[in-house]
């Protein structure tokens, strides 16, 4: 082992115990708390340098639990079995059918055919169908189906090795980003969005109509969609390419012959869980249990049913199980369970509660307060938990100094919505299918300092000169 991997090996659990002995007891007031710090620090700088398997690292919380007992252990084991991690798993299986059957490879010549391979043109179409995808659909599902589609096509142009791919590595980077942006666009992007709305009608007692949220978000989409856009070209030169020239992939698709019946069978099952997830809301009250998780689970078991004419199976689990992406299951649920021992230690209230003694007064530093550790709590624990914990707190300190909350609870939603550096949340997808987390870092903080920056004078000015924006 090289003597940098020994030194960051040491290191991790080096950070751990310098938080629980270093933090101030005066924010940090329990040994939980610390430690759950602590673990999440150990998590990240492992995850960046890479001194082990990231899906090695995912399990820590455990570890650590059972050897500190931080919060739970049922809460925390609870994270590597959810829903979201059955969806990424019934993803994974749907998605093996297609290097099965070779629809994998005619999805790729479809869209290299249609986009062409300008890597610009292919960055912001990526980007585009991401953020209005997740504008309407929960930002996992959106990026757990829209990604191995693009990985599909990397591997046809002899770019699915996503850690030796600059182009690989910025692709799936930009449908993370683009799902994360388009779930602030209104209310059905996830359900941090659905917690902020329930704090809004509790404050004004009336329905809140998400037309509203729309409106007042609109200037911010824009803001944000055109930045991250920017940022995500500015090292892509406008003659970049991927693959060859456009007239191969043009040939290559003529050349093709007509879907056999296993691509078929392959391609509907996938946009029957995909179409169930997104359509949710109309058959909900039919059938309450079918959630997306279990409508991904279900059609991964009928792909083992899928046959061709000699009745021989596509699909055996024997060679599917080597094919399964297990890391970005492992990733994704280390993560979630990171932001388990934050908020079941009390560390995210206790963080609150330091906000609290800021004595902010509702002016630009308020508002750069608000984004900046709302955006960073989102790095290392759910959207949803941020929301949950962030929410009730700005109202107490808003309406503590005597002013309106309801445009401070906009201005939380912002950071409540955005991540970019760490491996958690849907983050961990790209990572799953090879992308190094010190890639993910080395360009997340970058945008992360920009967003925080562009959003707290938007804010800011939205605050001061657009009355509507105080307004439900």
């Amino acid at each position: 082992m090289k003597t940098s991997k020994k030194i960051n090996l040491i290191i991790g659990p080096l950070l751990l115990v310098l938080c629980i002995a270093a933090l101030p007891g005066s924010v940090f007031a329990t040994f939980q708390s610390r430690a759950a710090i602590g673990t999440v620090a150990w998590m990240a700088y492992w995850w960046v340098t890479g001194p082990v398997d990231y899906a090695v690292t995912a399990f820590l919380p455990i570890a650590v639990n059972a050897l500190l007992q931080i919060t739970d252990m049922k809460e925390v084991i609870s994270n590597y079995a959810s829903e979201t991690i059955l969806l990424l798993l019934g993803a994974s299986i749907l998605t093996v059918s297609w290097q099965k059957s070779g629809l994998d490879r005619r999805i790729a010549s479809v869209f290299l055919k249609m986009l062409g391979s300008n890597l610009r043109q292919q960055l912001v179409f990526w980007f585009i169908l991401s953020t209005l995808l997740s504008s309407v659909l929960p930002n996992a599902v959106v990026c757990a189906t829209v990604t191995p589609i693009a990985v599909s096509m990397l591997t046809y142009i002899g770019e699915g090795d996503i850690k030796n791919s600059k182009v690989g590595s910025k692709l799936l980077l930009t449908i993370a980003y683009a799902a994360g942006v388009g779930g602030l666009a209104s209310p059905l992007g996830g359900a941090m969005n659905l917690v902020t709305v329930d704090y809004i009608q509790q404050l004004t007692g009336e329905e809140y109509m998400y037309t509203s949220w729309v409106i007042r978000f609109l200037p911010i989409m824009i803001v944000l969609v055109v930045s991250n856009i920017i940022f995500m070209l500015r090292d892509v030169k406008k003659t970049d390419r991927i693959g060859d020239v456009e007239g191969f992939f043009k040939n290559e698709y003529s050349q093709m012959p007509p879907m056999s019946l296993e691509e078929k069978a392959s391609l509907v099952l996938f946009l029957i869980a995909t179409i169930l997830s997104f359509s949710r809301q109309l058959y909900q009250s039919v059938l309450p249990g079918l959630k997306p998780a279990y409508a991904f689970i279900i059609c991964a078991i009928l792909s083992f049913l899928i046959a061709d004419k000699e009745g021989k199976r596509l699909m055996v689990w024997k060679s599917v199980q080597t094919d399964i992406i297990w890391e970005l299951i492992y990733i994704f649920a280390g993560g979630l369970a990171a932001g388990t021992l934050i908020n079941g230690s009390g560390a995210a209230e206790n963080i609150g509660d330091w906000v609290a003694t800021m004595n902010l007064n509702g002016g630009f530093v308020t508002v750069l307060v608000i984004v900046t550790l709302t955006l960073l709590l989102s790095d290392v624990t759910s959207n949803t938990a941020t929301a949950a914990v962030a929410m009730p707190i700005v109202i107490s300190i808003i309406q503590g100094i005597g002013e309106d909350p309801i445009p401070f609870v906009y201005i939380a939603s912002i950071g409540v919505n955005l991540s970019y550096m760490l491996p958690t949340s849907i983050r961990a997808i790209p990572v799953g299918y090879g992308m190094e987390p010190k890639y993910m870092f080395k360009e997340g903080w970058k945008l992360t300092i920009i967003v925080i920056a562009l959003m707290t004078i938007l804010s800011y000015i939205l605050l001061n000169y657009w009355p509507a924006f105080s307004t439900v």
